[in-house]
Formats: C-alpha cells, sequence, structure tokens
C-alpha cells in the first residue's frame, strides 16, 4: 500500500488521496481547520477507512481532533464509509441531506442496492456499510452554514445528481466543494465527464444546481473525483454544455434502440469523437469509468427519459 497523498491547498486547507479501489486519483476527501479541531469533507468508502486515517497521520491531524463530517451524497463512493469512522472519530459529528440521513442510519436499502448493483462485487468494493447512531448525525437541507478558521463553511442544496446532493463553500478561500454536482474531473482527462446516474437523476434541477455553484463566483472548485479543477470557475461553465451534449446522443440512440449498452456505446463514441476533434493535448483518463462509467449514466439518462415521457416505458 502506498504512502497517502496530501495536498496542501492554501490556508491550512489539504486533499487527501482515499487510494479507491488501490488507485490513486479516484476519490478524494478534504480537511479545513476550524476551532479546536478539524472538518472533514467525504469519507469514502469503508473500504477506504484505514487509508483515510493514515491520510489523516500524515496530515498531522489526530482522529480525535475531527469535530465535524459532512457528506455531499450518501452514494457509497462518498459516504458509505460514514458508519465505520463513528468509532474511530469520536469526537465528530456527521452530517449529509435530510433525505439521506435515514439511509445512513438504517443502511438496509442502501446495502440491497449496492448489491443488486454490484452483485458479489459489492462487498470487496465498498465494505460493510454499518449503521450510523442517529444521536451522531445531524440533517442538512441547504442554508446552513458553520465557522471554520479563515471564513465559513457554507451548506448549498444541490439536487440534480441526486435529490440528497449537497455542494459546499468554504468563503475563507472561495473554494466550491462539488462532489458529483458538476461531474468527474481526473487528472489528465481532457473535460469534465458527465456524473448522471439512476435513479431520480433530474436534468434541470442539476443545471440550477450548476448555476447556483457559477454564483458563488468561487476562485477554486474541488472535485470529489477529483481534486482542484484545472479550468476553476471555466469548468462549471462548461458543464452544462457537455451534459447537454450527451443528453442529446442517449435520446438519439434510445430511440433507435432502449438499450443501455447500446446508448452506452453511442456515448462513449461520441466522447471519443469529441475528443479526436478538439486538438486537447490532454487525453481521455481510463479511470473515469471507474468512478462514472457509460453504462451507468446511460441508466440514468434512459430512467429520466422514461420518467419525463420522452420515450416509451421499457419493457411495457
Amino acid at each position: 500500500m502506498s504512502a497517502p497523498t496530501v495536498l496542501e491547498l492554501g490556508k491550512n486547507r489539504r486533499m487527501i488521496d482515499l487510494d479507491f479501489r488501490d488507485t490513486e486519483g479516484l476519490v478524494a476527501a478534504y480537511l479545513l481547520p476550524q476551532e479546536g479541531g478539524w472538518t472533514l469533507v467525504e469519507t469514502g468508502p469503508t473500504t477506504c477507512r484505514e487509508f483515510l486515517l493514515r491520510g489523516l497521520a500524515a496530515a498531522g491531524v489526530e482522529p480525535g481532533e475531527v469535530r465535524r463530517v459532512f457528506v455531499t451524497h450518501i452514494h457509497l463512493d462518498h459516504a458509505g464509509g460514514v458508519g465505520a469512522l463513528v468509532d474511530k472519530l469520536p469526537g465528530a459529528t456527521f452530517y449529509a441531506h435530510e433525505l439521506g440521513v435515514p439511509h445512513l442510519v438504517d443502511p438496509t436499502r442502501l446495502i440491497a442496492s449496492a448489491r443488486r448493483a454490484w452483485g458479489v462485487a459489492a462487498d470487496p468494493l465498498w465494505g460493510p456499510i454499518v449503521p450510523v447512531a442517529p444521536d451522531r448525525i445531524v440533517a442538512l437541507r441547504g442554508g446552513e452554514s458553520f465557522p471554520v478558521t479563515g471564513g465559513e463553511f457554507r451548506i448549498i442544496a444541490a439536487p440534480g445528481h441526486a435529490r440528497h446532493h449537497l455542494a459546499f463553500f468554504d468563503s475563507g478561500t472561495r473554494a466550491v466543494f462539488t462532489g458529483d454536482g458538476a461531474g468527474v474531473r481526473l487528472e489528465g482527462s481532457w473535460r469534465a465527464r458527465p456524473a448522471i446516474p439512476p435513479p431520480d437523476l433530474d436534468l434541470d434541477q442539476l443545471y440550477s444546481s450548476v448555476e447556483e455553484m457559477r454564483r458563488l463566483d468561487p476562485a477554486i472548485v474541488l472535485y470529489s473525483h477529483f481534486g482542484p479543477a484545472p479550468g476553476g470557475p471555466k469548468d462549471l461553465a462548461e458543464y452544462r454544455g457537455i451534459v447537454q451534449e450527451w443528453r442529446d446522443v442517449a435520446l438519439e440512440a434510445a430511440r433507435e434502440s432502449p438499450d443501455a449498452e447500446f446508448v452506452a456505446a453511442r456515448l462513449r463514441a461520441h466522447e471519443e469523437a469529441r475528443l479526436a476533434s478538439s486538438g486537447s493535448a490532454a487525453g481521455a483518463n481510463g479511470h473515469s469509468d471507474l468512478v462514472s462509467g457509460y453504462s451507468l449514466a446511460a441508466l440514468g439518462l434512459l430512467r429520466y427519459f422514461e420518467v419525463h415521457g420522452e420515450i416509451g416505458r421499457r419493457g411495457a
């Protein structure tokens, strides 16, 4: 196991690479100083717990110094490890969207969904999904703020990717934490990739949430997948157009054949063609499939098209 990578972001803010799937540059957690300790953003899944704890140590942070833990949403690559960290971070209060908190307290549906989607690979991929004691977790709606050193940590309701998605804004560095609300932007990739999974993808809400992040006028854009945006706010400005491209390609394909793998293949071909014609020095980062694959996007868009009456119900 490699040593944890800790990146200094300025004003004593730090990023920890969680080494998800034994791969660097996939899932990030962030640390912000606060009075009497530290605020942590994102936990990753339980399989990243030990690497997160090692990352805290590498950053000079004792587990008992973590006072608050925020997750952008309850998808397992962002919050699957919350329950398994409760005992490891004894002084921390955990925070999530009010629609997600019940599923962290009783993760029965999260576990069933993971096993439905991943089959026998679910347990080695995500690890145990442990219940969170209700007195250790606080529900958020958006609009709340918390003091951090040199500024405020603001909670932004950011649905679209999921109903229970939040973004965060650190006024001390003017950094916005996008979760999956502005897609996936791995190092070496030429542009952001849409993160548009089932079951409750809503494109109108997604566009509104990205615009809300832009209205914050951030100086730094911090992805959970992964790290500071190479283009900064410009990456936010471009994201809506990228999602609309994928929507149009997927809808044309779905009307030809509403099969997820057929639609996924069209999305892949589109993105490869766009990259080839872009003249970009960056390439396609193959690791993007590990956190936001074409098949997942196809399933999300197909369900969205069905719900909005743009294609007929499959199997009807």
